[in-house]
């Protein structure tokens, strides 16, 4: 049998001495070379990164405020810092189809170089080609190719009337074109004349017109070749016009950039354009149109270099954080504008999403936000999958828009991806999506608190130090820091461990300072911090005081005094808004004859979750186990939470439920100033459960609210003993004999402490001693079953008598 006193107050709460600490406080106290506490995610952060293998992506999981951030840039900048600085991306024009832009890659800072040489060509390029096609030498060439043009067609046109002249025909021009016509005395005749005339001559000349028409049709088919051959002969002209101005520009770009073929080729297209639109260029130089001032602006702009991603700036390799990770911020995106009532777009509208960004580096993403934004984790894998960056909007990438734009060329995609979540989504994304555990393959599990030993404590004040420089607190004394470390345990519900939630203490820190700075202090101190934690909880406390309220007032009955049957004061833990407070709730049950049932009252209203009605068949298990091993458990029994109007989840209340069961069936009083908290198995060993110190302060508030008598106490799992980082009221409650509270490891355990009588241990023969809980529980049951039997025998009596009688009555 388990030492059933209760537990002296130094194991209540695991103290850290200030006078271990050697600094007066932590103004020069060293940064971390390193994390702490999280060796394994470290060690699994820095073989993804440096594995360089596809697939080979990390998910970096753990509980939020574990300081896997600020781990995985820290490591990130480590990794950077070494790293070799990616080209810059551009996109070209694509003179063959502009429909395709062309990628452009360079060494780091020679893309914004060019893109600036670029703009400056096309700054020259509009007055050089204007001086070149305004000079005298260009204007009398294009004059004379005017003029021999002119004179070849008059010339050709008067040749042929003066030769159908002396055939007695005359060729006229008129508004509808040229005619020919019959002549008499040099003079064209007038149709009467003409209709005045022999059959036989009008049928001669009608037929020489005929001929003569046939002969002018030809000519008139000829001057559409002469006009082109005009044509080429002006282009010419203006591209041998041109051939010096756009030379002489390009000249010192072609030298700037002899080592680059791409961008020679790129060169080359640009002065074929130009020299081939020659005229075109004329033409728009001459005129006051407004779309042909348009046009010639849109062949200037094919000529600018789009420079997708400038990394002048960058030193070495990109770490990109993509706060907003959209389709477009992610992928890239092409833009448009409207012009006149259309949509159109070109290369210069692409822009870049953050795999552009991240090439040859790292990309850090938040995996709930992705998730969250519709096309983005698809086109995530599809990029990772292919390795190359396809910008694509998610109407074309799934078929559903027919309207025009741009296919760039696309991007190799050499980044290392890592996502940031929680433990959820990682095993759902691992379950659920074939592709994830093909891409990332590496896994860093950030650890939620670290083993609080010596050496440990040292490392955690000297992270609470960093914490504060981070924010620019105020420096912690030594009475500050020990308060952090004992706040540390108890946000780890775990007095030997330390929680690595730094966001959490960060915040208690923070409060600290801000109450130091009011007081006018050089330093934060222990009063600082507690002020803090009280004020937060006080913050976060109007429901637990509405609660506490209920039960001072008689609303919610629970009883602190006395003694009952069936009943006992169970505890229990609400979370709200990440604050926990604990409250005691009643537990009652009833037992009668019955067929062995033990009815659960919460699941049977669905108010009771899967692992609470979990508890309640193992108890039920326990008792035919331990009281019916040789005779059917014949009872009814009902476990109920007393104005519980909301659903209860876990088995914490399970120990609870046994004892008010075992008491209403042993007709044993339980002691009322008790609260109870704990889960059983089939053996009826106690197992340990969560938010202890919660639960312990819940009832002591209340006992406190009543007037501590020092018969109150909680019966807690011995397992949960090492959880224990109760508040120091509770502590000093406890030291002066106020307040108690007990470690069980057995149910047996837990009623000797609930009624006062032994438990009762079966002897060999597996009888119970008399005046135990146990032989009275055991009594109860084989009365019952005696009674079942006696009951199940008198009926079957009957019925036999009924079966005579009415086979008498048919005789």
């Amino acid at each position: 049998m388990a030492e059933l006193r209760p537990l002296t107050a130094d194991r209540l709460r695991v103290r850290c001495a200030p006078e271990f600490f050697e600094f007066a406080d932590t103004e020069k106290l060293p940064d971390l070379p390193g994390g702490i506490g999280q060796v394994r995610a470290e060690e699994a952060l820095r073989f993804g990164l440096a594995m360089r293998q596809p697939g080979y992506h990390v998910f970096v999981l753990g509980e939020p405020g574990t300081g896997r951030h600020a781990t995985v840039f820290r490591l990130l900048r480590e990794f950077s810092a070494g790293g070799q600085v990616p080209p810059d991306l551009c996109y070209l024009h694509n003179f063959d189809d502009a429909q395709r832009p062309r990628l452009l890659t360079l060494t780091a800072g020679r893309g914004g170089q060019l893109r600036g040489d670029m703009l400056a060509f096309i700054a020259d390029l509009g007055p050089a080609i204007e001086a070149a096609l305004a000079s005298e030498t260009y204007g009398n060439r294009v004059e004379s190719l005017q003029d021999a043009h002119k004179t070849r067609e008059d010339g050709a046109l008067r040749e042929l009337g003066e030769a159908c002249a002396a055939d007695g025909v005359s060729l006229l021009q008129t508004p509808d074109g040229f005619v020919f016509a019959p002549t008499k005395d040099g003079q064209a005749m007038s149709p009467e004349d003409f209709d005045a005339l022999p059959s036989e001559v009008r049928a001669v000349v009608e037929k020489k017109v005929g001929a003569w028409s046939d002969r002018l049709a030809d000519l008139l088919e000829q001057f559409p070749g002469w006009r082109k051959e005009l044509h080429e002969a002006m282009k010419r002209a203006a591209c041998d016009a041109l051939t010096p101005a756009v030379t002489h520009l390009m000249r010192e770009l072609r030298e700037r950039y002899a080592d680059l073929p791409a961008v020679l080729n790129f060169f080359d297209a640009i002065r074929k354009e130009i020299l081939a639109s020659g005229s075109d260029w004329a033409a728009q130089e001459g005129g006051e149109d407004e779309g042909a001032e348009d046009e010639a602006r849109t062949k200037f702009h094919r000529y600018q270099v789009k420079l997708l991603v400038d990394h002048s700036a960058t030193r070495g390799t990109p770490v990109v954080c993509e706060d907003n990770p959209t389709f477009g911020n992610l992928i890239g995106r092409i833009e448009h504008i409207s012009q006149m009532g259309t949509l159109v777009t070109n290369f210069s509208l692409i822009r870049a999403g953050a795999l552009h960004r991240a090439c040859g580096g790292y990309l850090v993403v938040d995996v709930e936000r992705l998730l969250g934004q519709p096309f983005a984790w698809e086109g995530l894998k599809r990029a990772l999958r292919a390795r190359e960056i396809r910008i694509e909007p998610p109407a074309e990438a799934q078929g559903w828009s027919n309207m025009l734009t741009l296919e760039p060329e696309s991007i190799p995609c050499d980044v290392k991806v890592i996502l940031v979540g929680d433990r959820e989504l990682f095993y759902l994304l691992t379950e659920n999506d074939p592709d994830f555990p093909e891409l990332f393959k590496v896994a860093a599990d950030f650890d939620e608190d670290m083993p609080r030993n010596d050496a440990n404590v040292e490392r955690y004040a000297a992270l609470l130090a960093m914490l504060g420089r981070a924010s620019d607190l105020l420096p912690f004394d030594r009475t500050g820091i020990a308060r952090l470390v004992e706040h540390g345990a108890r946000l780890a519900e775990d007095a030997g461990r330390l929680s690595l939630q730094t966001r959490l203490l960060a915040d208690v820190m923070r409060e600290a300072d801000f109450h130091a700075r009011a007081a006018q202090l050089p330093a934060v101190a222990c009063a600082q911090v507690d002020a803090a934690i009280a004020s937060r909880s006080r913050r976060f406390g109007r429901y637990a005081e509405r609660v506490l309220e209920s039960m001072v007032e008689g609303t919610t009955l629970i009883s602190t005094r006395g003694a009952r049957c069936g009943q006992i004061n169970a505890l229990v833990v609400v979370e709200l808004a990440g604050e926990q407070f604990g409250h005691p709730v009643r537990i009652t049950a009833t037992a009668r004859l019955g067929e062995g049932d033990v009815v659960d009252i919460e699941r049977e209203t669905e108010l009771g979750g899967a692992i609470h009605s979990k508890g309640v068949l193992i108890l039920s298990a326990f008792l035919a186990a331990r009281y019916a091993r040789h005779q059917p458990l014949s009872l009814s029994a009902s476990l109920v939470f007393e104005q519980s109007y909301s659903p209860v989840e876990g088995d914490s209340a399970s120990l609870a439920e046994l004892c008010a069961l075992l008491s209403a069936l042993a007709r044993v009083p339980i002691r009322q100033s008790f609260a109870v908290t704990g889960s059983v198995n089939q053996f009826g060993e106690v197992q340990a459960i969560g938010g202890v110190n919660e639960k312990i302060e819940g009832f002591f508030d209340l006992c406190v609210a009543r007037g501590l008598t020092g018969e109150q106490g909680v019966v807690i799992p011995q397992a949960s003993v090492r959880h224990l980082m109760l508040r120091e009221d509770v502590v000093a409650a406890a030291r002066e004999g106020l307040f108690r509270v007990h470690a069980v490891a057995t149910v047996d355990d837990a009623m000797e402490i609930l009624t006062g009588l032994t438990a009762g241990v079966a002897d060999a023969k597996g009888v119970m001693p008399r005046e135990t809980v146990n032989y009275k529980v055991a009594a109860a049951l084989t009365a019952m079953t005696a009674a079942k039997h006696a009951f199940d025998h008198g009926s079957d009596a009957r019925h036999a008598r009924s079966r005579r009688r009415h086979d008498g009555d048919q005789e």
